[in-house]
This record gives structure tokens, sequence and C-alpha cells, in this order.
């Protein structure tokens, strides 16, 4: 089984709700390290009657702090231990809740960039199985390094879901061809040309909702505004349900309401899914949201041990060696 270094001191909840969560993973049978504040995380294992092996870190990367500065001027900082860990091949992968920033930073200059990859980018797995990318690591993208974040999903969603040839779609105002900004007509050629990519065109937002695209590729801030508005949207819908079935008229069916009531809450639940991978790196990155439950941190790391255990790294390897010298990164 992969071994996972876990970033105990990361998150708005850490380190408690980390180390409850790494907890949870290693009963399920994930082999996990803790990094971070030793004492603090000893007391919290003692207090649980729970043995895992900690790494000492002695600093914290604040939400504050500077990404880039904070992990060249820390060294001691939970996410660089971490980081290091997987680097010096002492870790298969790492999670953390803490700074998103900090994460790609350290993924990008402590465990390195995969050869051809410009940019390491988010992945996130949505509650239908799709996965978008980039959802926030990059706000600003060639038309290029699109091409290589298809590459790249389309790995997580061979690794994630099984898929042998997942549809790849372009995120777009519409699906005709020449929509779009200039980024978006440029990608569409490349993508159309790409070989390790299974494009199907362009996509809309409303795709979500279908089954007709498996991996959606756009740069970080329209990912991430999509990501954030279709999570708003779930939870919007899902009080409105609630409050529908509750009116007086329903009292006698909200026996029979109740299952599927909470099977759809449990299913639009992102902590179900734990966290995103952050892919690009040498290694096996996967981010969680700050105010992560155990509950979240629990899926994140299996998420993680995941990843590692079916090959993902060397599943992106292999398709970007693939693409043309003018798609790839430095």
């Amino acid at each position: 089984m992969p071994r996972i270094a876990v970033d105990a001191m990361g998150g708005d909840r850490a380190p408690a709700e980390v180390v409850l969560g790494a907890v949870a993973a290693a009963e399920r049978g994930v082999d996990v390290v803790l990094v971070g504040d030793t004492d603090r995380i000893a007391r919290l294992l003692e207090d649980n009657d729970v043995e895992l092996p900690i790494v000492a870190a002695s600093e914290v990367v604040g939400m504050d702090d500077d990404p880039a500065r904070a992990i060249r001027d820390k060294k001691d900082s939970s996410i660089a231990v971490a980081a290091h860990m997987v680097r010096e091949g002492k870790a298969d992968g790492l999670v953390s809740a803490g700074s998103t920033g900090a994460a790609l930073a350290a993924a990008a200059f402590i465990i390195g960039r995969l050869g051809g990859v410009s940019r390491p980018a988010i992945a996130s797995i949505y509650p239908t199985g799709q996965i978008l990318i980039d959802a926030g690591a990059n706000l600003e993208c060639r038309p290029s390094q699109l091409v290589q974040f298809a590459v790249m999903g389309s790995a997580v969603g061979s690794v994630y879901s099984g898929l042998e040839s997942p549809r790849v779609g372009l995120l777009n105002i519409g699906h005709e061809e020449g929509k779009g900004r200039d980024v978006e007509r440029q990608a569409y050629a490349l993508l159309s040309e790409a070989q390790p990519v299974n494009f199907i065109g362009n996509v809309e937002g409303h795709d979500l909702a279908t089954e007709n695209v498996d991996i959606i590729v756009t740069d970080g801030f329209t990912g991430n505004v999509l990501l954030k508005t279709s999570e708003g949207v779930s939870k919007a819908l899902y009080r409105i349900i609630l409050e529908l079935v509750s009116a007086d008229e329903y009292q006698d069916a909200l026996a029979t309401l109740a299952k599927p009531m909470f099977e759809l809450r449990h299913r639009l639940d992102p902590e179900n899914i734990g966290g995103a991978h952050l892919v690009g790196a040498k290694g096996v990155v996967v981010v969680a949201h700050g105010s992560s439950s155990r509950i979240a941190i629990a899926n994140a790391v299996e998420m993680a041990a995941d990843g590692a255990k079916k090959g993902l790294i060397d599943k992106i390897n292999a398709g970007i060696a693939t693409l043309d010298e003018s798609l790839a990164g430095p």
C-alpha cells in the first residue's frame, strides 16, 4: 500500500480534524504518516488510543502567507517537509487542506514538475464523476497548456473512473468551433490534433448535467467560478427540495422520502470526494478544502493512495510524452 504524507497542520480545523481524518484513512488500510507539530499530534493520537508515525515540522504556512515566499523561507513547514518526503521517495503522495497556493508551490518547486508540463493544474471531481481541469491553479493559460491539462485530466479519469479513453470537452460559450476567445479557438485547433486526447469539441456549463463529456478543460479562473457556482447551485437545490417536501401535505410521505433525501445530500456533498488532484508534479498531490472535516480528509487520503497505487504519475508521463514538442512545456 502506498504511503501518504499528511500535512497535519494545514487547514482551518487543523490539527484535530486532519489527524482524525488520517486515523480514519489508516483504519481503511492506508499507510499514513503525519507531518507537523509532534507534541500536538501525539496528544491527539493518545487521546484516541491510536499510534501513527509522525514526522516533525516546526513551522506552518498560513493562509495569509505569500505561497512561493513561504515555501522558500519556511523550510521546516509541514507542507514543505511533506513535499520533501515525496521528492525523496519516503512517501508516495501527500495531502494538504492548507493553502492551495503553498501546495502548488511545494509541488512545483520541491517535488518538481514532470517533463513536458509547464504548469501544474487542479483536477476536481464532481459528484457526477466528471472531472474539471483547471479548477483554480492558473488564472490565465496558453492554448498549449490547455492541451496539457486535457492529457493530465484524462489520466485522472482513467485512474478514478476506469475510463479507457475519456471524452474531453473544452469549456466555451457555445458548441460551435469558432466560439470563444482567441485562447479557446486556438486550443480547439490544437486539441483536435492532439493524439493522446479523445477530444469531442466545445462543451458548455450545462453539460455538467449531461453524460456527454468526461473531462472538462478550461483555465483556472473560469474553472474555479464554475466549480463554486455549481456547488452553490447544488446546495440551493437541496434546500428548495427540502422546503417543498416539508410542507404539511407531504408529512405522511416524509418517512418514505427521508432515505432518498439523505442519499441526495450525501451524493452532492463534496466532502464525500475529499479533495482534488493537483497534477503535473512528479508525485501524487491531493488538495482538500480548508474547512475539511475528518470525513473529507479521510477521503482525500484514500484518493491520494488510489492515485499512487494505480500509477497516476506514469499515466500522465505517458500521455505528455506523446505530445508534439510545441505543445509540451519546458
